[in-house]
C-alpha cells in the first residue's frame, strides 16, 4: 500500500502502538520523532538540528510512511506531506495510566523503550509535558493543520484508525 500517515497525540496516547500496529498490517515502515530528536546512542544527547531535519526529510521523501510524534513546532512540512493526519485524544486519566504502566513494564524488564524510565521521566511525562500539552498544544495543533482540515481526522480511541483508512484508500 502507498500511503503516508502522520499520527500525533500526547505522551501515552497510543501513537507508538498504533504506528506499529498499522506498519504490520500495511507493509509501511513507521518512524518514531523522538528517534530523530534523541541519539540513542547516548543518554540525553541531541541530534543537531542539521541531522535531525536531515533525517526529517529524508523520510519524507519516501514513497510511503507512517510518522509518529508528539512534536508539531518542528517537522509541521509533514502534516502538508501526509495522506492523513491521525490526532489522537484519548481521556487524560487513560493517557496517564498508559504511561505508568509503562514505566513499571519497561523498570520490571517486561517491556523494551527507546530510553531508559526513570522518576524524573515519569514525573515530567505526567505533571509537565501531558499538561502542556493539554493547556497549550491542542490547540496549536489543531491551528497548525487547519490548512489540512480536510486530512486531519481526531480519534478518541487508536483503534478507529483502521476504519478511516479502508474508507480513504
Amino acid at each position: 500500500m502507498k500511503i503516508k500517515i502522520r499520527i500525533i497525540g500526547a505522551c501515552g496516547s497510543g501513537k507508538s502502538y498504533i504506528a506499529k500496529e498499522l506498519s504490520n498490517k500495511y507493509g509501511v515502515n513507521y518512524y518514531e520523532l523522538d528517534n530523530l530528536v534523541w541519539d540513542r546512542s547516548a543518554e540525553n544527547l541531541r541530534y543537531p538540528i542539521e541531522v535531525r531535519d536531515s533525517m526529517l526529510d529524508e523520510i519524507l521523501h519516501k514513497e510511503s510512511w507512517i510518522l509518529e510524534g508528539v512534536h508539531y513546532k518542528w517537522g509541521q512540512e509533514s502534516f502538508g506531506e501526509a495522506d492523513l493526519i491521525f490526532f489522537l485524544q484519548p481521556n487524560r486519566l487513560f493517557r496517564d495510566l498508559r504511561v505508568i504502566q509503562r514505566f513499571i513494564k519497561t523498570r520490571v524488564g517486561l517491556e523494551q523503550w527507546n530510553y531508559k524510565q526513570s522518576l524524573k521521566n515519569l514525573y515530567q511525562m505526567l505533571f509537565i509535558w501531558n499538561r502542556e500539552y493539554d493547556q497549550e498544544g491542542i490547540c496549536q495543533i489543531l491551528e497548525i493543520t487547519n490548512k489540512f482540515e480536510v486530512k486531519r481526522i481526531i480519534v478518541k480511541k487508536n483503534q478507529e484508525i483502521f476504519k478511516h483508512i479502508e474508507e480513504h484508500f
